[in-house]
């Protein structure tokens, strides 16, 4: 039996599977949004209107406690007071209403879940999801925890022992579990008032069923882990689906702007987005939607942590450690246990450093504690066992009757515990190999802010620069943590640097950690959202796509598809025509490997050119040899080559120049430029025109080419600052050529050649698809526009191949629906034109 597509899993996701109760509700289900009910397409579904913002949170689980009551066996909930989803409320504004939507830590029988819901809703303004035992374990325990985030941690599959293999199943599972979210999402949600932020590796397709559900959501994402390299997630083999569900967000937040370039990289060689910078904003432009990039690491909440210095059990624990360690410096680690922590690497680090400067034996302390591990299997065994293995080796090594050099503490360690081993600490080590977001160092700094004594607070950090905190901490020591050697010399520089550094050092990091906190954090990141989602009613929307490869076009509001009954009409009706039409991508695929157009190309041109009402051009900026040998079979057909530079009106007649002269000297300085950049560019070639010269890159890598293309441009526009010539960037290509010459011109000259009689055409069309095309359709609404002050109005119809943004009131899907539409046309030109029905009819079905 054939498999399900696995880009078709929206139809999976409605399977039995979950079938679970709903979330009850109190709150009736009214438009209460003005308007016309057409413009809001499918979104006529939507809850009550509140006067309040409201901000609904999604996240795997729900920042709660849970436990069952000994005696009633009932379920009570508290507040998680330590969870980062809990503290981003202190950023957003005092009269916002919060809504949390994830799952629960416990497992809730089917008959109580009604009852679990209700009080959620009412006492923690949260929504439960609750997955079948099932699919959780194979959502998150498997997909979530065995693929994405190893490989999200650089560690690909190479073989059975390293990491486990694509699983479809799990796949499956982790789609059917964000559809549960989602349907979660779509119980509580006003799409037209609400903002959804969802969070973290776990949720990365639920964008795209939100977005197919309500077009405007106002929806943001924030990764909280590292993105890897192109190199790392092409490996994915569901790479495209999860790339397209994060670009049905208006906002994308990374913790650092290499994971923002990594996705950006991502977008570029896998869905061929470009992405710019616009006003200070990164933005990606996403079939007419602008997908805004945000970057900003994750801070602390200051609150939460000062309360805990303050209590008497962490001032007499703080006692304790100071007299337990009196004479002896102490190097504090806290860590998960897993393999990218690097604490193994750590333990080496140290065990070196007491090997090379034997004056610190007996005087240097590591306190290593170790946080309990969230995921289990053969890697982390293995990594609990080098661990326990190395620090059993050292202190063997170094130990002496009053003197421990590394004490590993692996028992559940108190929030205020902790916080009295920072603020005793000379030194703080994160030496993860790759990690998202580590918040140790910043808990630290805090630390020892409000807890030394003396008026010169001190600390020093040795950070790995793989972390996504190293950015942001400009004064720590930053290393390679597969450096052993390395490591131990920032140990000891750490260990050593005079007081007076250190302070500085420290002043730097606590004015950064303490004005960049959690809530500065979701204060900036939601303002952000609410200006990526301001013109949401500014545009339309069509969604198109199956499954999880769903996405919106966002178009004018004028801006539709070319009806064929309105066109034919105006055709027939008219005794004067003008036709402009684009080559490359209008009539002929881009990068079609055979340029020559098919026979019913020809066909449909030469019957329109054969019928006397009609004057057709083919506008490309492609030579005129070359367009003169692929479209010799049109005697009647109209060539206007090189952007308009070179014109004839017909097989037999002679090309005109649309310029009298024009100074090509520019191109012995643009010639030599170009090759230089072709023999650094693997995959680049020139192509010589009599008037321009073009340096293509769609052969090169993506990536470099772009980035090689924006040099180009600059380049040239530099050494060109002088001559009478204009730099243009297309799709895969560099322009030079000469200035005041383009399509828009040539638009324009045609259409004032055929009416010097007086009478302009009554009908223009004119249809393309790229840049250039754009000036093309400017020059004819301009001219059409002049003329209707004087004569009758005229039928135009600018038409853009593709739903994107344009200058063009009207598009057509592709290349196949243009050749459609010019044999449409012929057919009503011939000598036994078909009725308007007939042709509708025979449109549509080829459609």
């Amino acid at each position: 039996m054939a498999s399900r597509s696995c880009a078709n899993l929206l139809d999976f996701a409605s399977e039995g599977l979950l079938d679970i109760p709903s979330t009850p509700r109190t709150l009736p289900r009214v438009l209460t949004v003005p308007g016309i009910i057409s413009d809001f397409d499918s979104e006529s579904d939507v809850s009550s209107s509140s006067s309040r913002e409201r901000m609904i949170i999604v996240t795997n689980f729900l920042p709660l406690h849970a436990q069952r009551d000994v005696q009633t066996g009932k379920l009570c909930f508290s507040f998680d007071e330590d969870s980062l989803y809990l503290q981003l409320k202190d950023g957003l504004s005092p009269e916002a209403e919060v809504i949390y939507v994830g799952s629960l830590k416990v497992d809730v029988d089917i008959s109580e879940q009604d009852q679990v819901s209700q009080n959620l809703l009412d006492n923690f303004n949260s929504v439960p999801t609750f997955l079948p035992h099932d699919l959780h374990k194979k959502f998150y325990h498997g997909f979530c925890k065995k693929q994405l985030w190893p490989l999200f941690h650089y560690m690909l599959p190479m073989c059975p022992d390293r990491g486990d293999r694509f699983d479809r199943h799990l796949w499956k599972a982790y789609v059917s579990a964000n559809k549960l979210f989602a349907d979660k999402v779509m119980e509580v949600i006003n799409p037209e008032e609400d903002f959804v932020w969802l969070h973290d590796y776990h949720l990365m397709v639920l964008p795209t069923f939100l977005r197919k559900r309500y077009n405007r959501v106002k929806l943001g994402f924030f990764l909280h882990g590292p993105f890897p390299s192109s190199e790392i997630y092409r490996t994915l083999p569901v790479r495209d689906e999860i790339l397209k569900g994060l670009l049905n967000c208006d906002l994308i937040g990374f913790q650092t702007f290499d994971y923002a370039r990594h996705f950006l990289s991502c977008c570029s060689r896998m869905l061929g987005l470009d992405y710019e910078s616009k006003r200070g904003h990164i933005g990606l432009d996403y079939f007419g939607r602008t997908v805004y990039i945000k970057i900003l690491p994750v801070g602390i909440h200051m609150g939460r942590l000062e309360s805990v210095m303050n209590l008497t059990s962490t001032s007499i624990r703080v006692r304790e450690l100071q007299e337990q360690f009196k004479g002896k410096k102490m190097i504090i680690g806290v860590d998960d246990m897993d393999i990218f922590k690097g604490i193994s690497l750590k333990l080496l680090a140290f065990e070196q450093l007491l090997y090379v400067h034997q004056e610190l034996q007996g005087k240097l302390v590591l306190v290593q504690i170790v946080n309990p591990a969230r995921s289990s299997g053969k890697d982390v065994q293995d990594t609990m066992k080098e661990t326990y293995t190395t620090a059993k080796r050292i202190n063997d090594k170094f130990s002496s009757s009053d003197y421990v050099p590394v004490i590993l503490i692996d028992r559940p360690v108190a929030r205020y515990e902790k916080t009295a081993y920072y603020a005793v600490a000379e030194c703080c080590i994160v030496n993860a190999v790759r990690d998202g977001m580590n918040l140790v160092p910043y808990k630290y700094i805090v630390c020892r802010q409000g807890m030394m004594d003396d008026k010169r607070r001190t600390s020093m950090i040795v950070v790995s620069e793989f972390v996504g905190c190293s950015p942001s901490l400009s004064g720590a020591i930053r290393v390679n943590p597969w450096d052993i050697d390395s490591v131990a010399e920032a140990l000891y520089l750490a260990i050593t640097t005079p007081d007076s550094e250190k302070q500085l050092r420290h002043e730097k990091h606590y004015q950064y950690v303490s004005s960049h906190d959690v809530a500065y954090w979701a204060r900036s990141f939601v303002v952000d959202l609410e200006r990526s989602c301001k013109n949401h009613y500014a545009k339309r929307y069509w969604g198109i796509g199956l499954g999880l490869g769903f996405r919106l076009v966002a178009l004018s509001p004028n801006f539709r598809k070319l009806a064929i009954d309105h066109i034919v009409s105006a055709y027939k009706r008219t005794s004067k025509r003008a036709i402009f039409l684009d080559y490359d991508g209008t009539l002929i695929p881009q990068n079609s490997i055979n340029m020559r157009p098919s026979a019913e190309i020809i066909d449909a041109l030469n019957t329109l050119c054969n019928d006397k009402k009609n004057t057709v051009f083919i506008v490309s900026g492609r030579g005129k040899s070359s367009l003169s040998e692929w479209l010799d079979p049109c005697e009647r057909l109209g060539i206007a080559a090189e952007h308009g530079y070179f014109v004839r009106w017909s097989r037999n007649s002679e090309w005109e120049c649309s310029m009298s002269s024009v100074d090509l000297e520019w191109k012995e300085i643009v010639e030599p430029v170009m090759k230089s950049y072709t023999e650094a560019t693997d995959g680049s070639s020139i192509e010589a025109k009599e008037t321009a010269l073009v340096w293509h890159h769609q052969e090169a890598d993506p990536d470099f080419g772009s980035c090689q293309a924006k040099e180009l441009v600059d380049h040239l526009d530099n050494v060109l600052a002088n001559e009478p010539a204009v730099v243009y960037k297309g799709q895969n290509i560099v322009e030079v050529k000469p200035q005041g010459i383009s399509k828009g011109l040539v638009a324009e000259k045609v259409l004032s050649t055929i009416s010097n009689d007086g009478t302009p055409p009554g009908f223009v069309m004119c249809i393309g698809d790229d840049k250039s095309d754009e000036d093309m359709f400017q020059g004819i609404l301009g001219n059409v526009s002049e003329a209707s002050l004087s004569t009758t109005p005229q039928e135009i119809f600018a038409c853009t191949v593709g739903r994107k943004p344009s200058k063009a009131k009207y598009y057509l899907d592709d290349v196949a629906d243009v050749v459609r539409l010019l044999k449409g046309l012929a057919n009503v030109s011939g000598p036994k034109p078909v009725q308007l029905a007939e042709f509708k009819v025979l449109f549509d079905s080829a459609c």
